[in-house]
């Protein structure tokens, strides 16, 4: 597997958890393009010659670049890159800002999967998180990338905001299936440090739901998308047969993937990247013919062990062979008590040469994680 990850910084409105580097100004997003053009350039080199399996619009609101500007930057990364002809094209939409000429347009530039921040159907809950859409415009969006020919489609919930109740999840959870996405991802609500959202929590304005409450939203996403036919592979996300992310599956896989935009972070061999996060210092430095890079890393052999076991355990489980082969360990022995007494609770299944949670196991993920990693290979 190798991926490419285009970070598209530009927002109509911040949303107030958000961690990710983004702005609201869209003064720069013509220039912003013609830049992006140049770094995939100067990226060719970084090129591994693997054919790519995934392409990844994150931001930000990348479908406020036209369909032209996300046609030129399709065109340069096939001009530049092996991309397969069955490979992921995904742009994440948020549903305010989507009309069915501008979703066909993006259609035919090649994003053939759309993701949607929906993060809830009830207005309170939007209006807290900040979110520039309502229920009504959520629906209609998968109206719209239905009709505009996707047949790809994720949707994103939030649970355990401030406010919301298990009756109010649990609508927002049945208006979201009976929508019908390919792909669902939950995510509990994480206050991140240095949001606008953290420094209310510091200040006292906002206070987070109970640990058990979160636990038990936890519980009431996985048994709901479980039973509507979704399913479970890896910690935050839900599939239907055939429709896991690709792109998503690269990063959990520990896979190669390059990088471009401001703040987006790349992984090629052992070497980790990350640019500026800022963009008009991206901007000149990839105008100047300078890779903008704020810094990067090389992973040691325990950096890539470590990385390895806990990225495979929260998505679709360790495949023992590989850690045999690529590190040399014999896992079920080094994990041995510990691994029986994981299996005997029922939190891991131990099945063909893989090591992967089970329902249970994702709702102890951390835990299990904290102590597959405190073990001495």
């Amino acid at each position: 597997m190798f991926g490419l990850y285009l970070h598209i910084p530009f927002c109509e409105k911040k949303c107030s958890y958000c961690d990710f580097y983004s702005i609201e100004s869209l003064a720069h997003v013509d220039r912003f393009t013609d830049v992006l053009l140049q770094e995939i350039d100067l990226r060719r080199d970084q090129y591994s010659g693997a054919m790519a399996t995934s392409v990844f619009f994150g931001g930000g609101t990348p479908s406020l670049l036209s369909p032209k500007a996300i046609g030129r930057i399709n065109e340069r990364l096939r001009e530049t890159i092996h991309i397969g002809e069955s490979a992921e094209w995904t742009m994440e939409c948020n549903p305010g800002t989507v009309t069915l000429d501008r979703l066909e347009a993006y259609h035919a530039t090649g994003i053939n999967r759309l993701s949607f921040g929906v993060q809830s159907f009830t207005a309170s809950e939007l209006a807290f998180l900040d979110r520039i859409h309502d229920a009504d415009q959520a629906e209609q969006a998968m109206v719209l990338a239905r009709k505009a020919g996707f047949r790809n489609v994720n949707m994103d919930l939030m649970f355990a905001v401030p406010g919301q109740t298990i009756e109010t999840l649990t609508h927002n959870l049945e208006c979201m299936v009976a929508l019908q996405p390919d792909h669902i991802s939950a995510y509990s609500l994480i206050y991140e440090h240095g949001t606008p959202l953290y420094a209310k929590l510091k200040k006292g304005l906002v206070q987070p739901l109970p640990e058990e409450v979160d636990v038990e939203m936890y519980k009431l996403v996985i048994d709901t998308l479980r039973s509507a036919g979704y399913h479970q592979y890896e910690v935050s996300n839900f599939a239907k047969p055939g429709f896991e992310c690709k792109h998503n599956l690269t990063y959990w896989h520990a896979a190669n993937y390059l990088a471009y935009g401001p703040s987006a972070h790349g992984f090629v061999g052992t070497t980790r990247y990350w640019n500026k996060r800022s963009l008009t210092s991206w901007m000149q430095d990839v105008s100047n013919g300078t890779l903008p890079e704020a810094n990067r890393e090389e992973l040691t052999p325990q950096d890539l062990l470590s990385e390895f076991l806990f990225l495979h355990l929260r998505a679709d489980g360790i495949p023992l062979h590989d850690v045999q082969s690529k590190f040399n360990i014999d896992l079920r022995k080094h994990l041995h008590p510990n691994l029986q007494y994981w299996i005997d609770e029922g939190f891991i299944n131990d099945a063909n040469n893989v090591l992967s949670l089970t329902a249970e196991g994702y709702r102890v993920c951390d835990e299990l994680t904290v102590k597959i990693l405190g073990t001495r290979y």
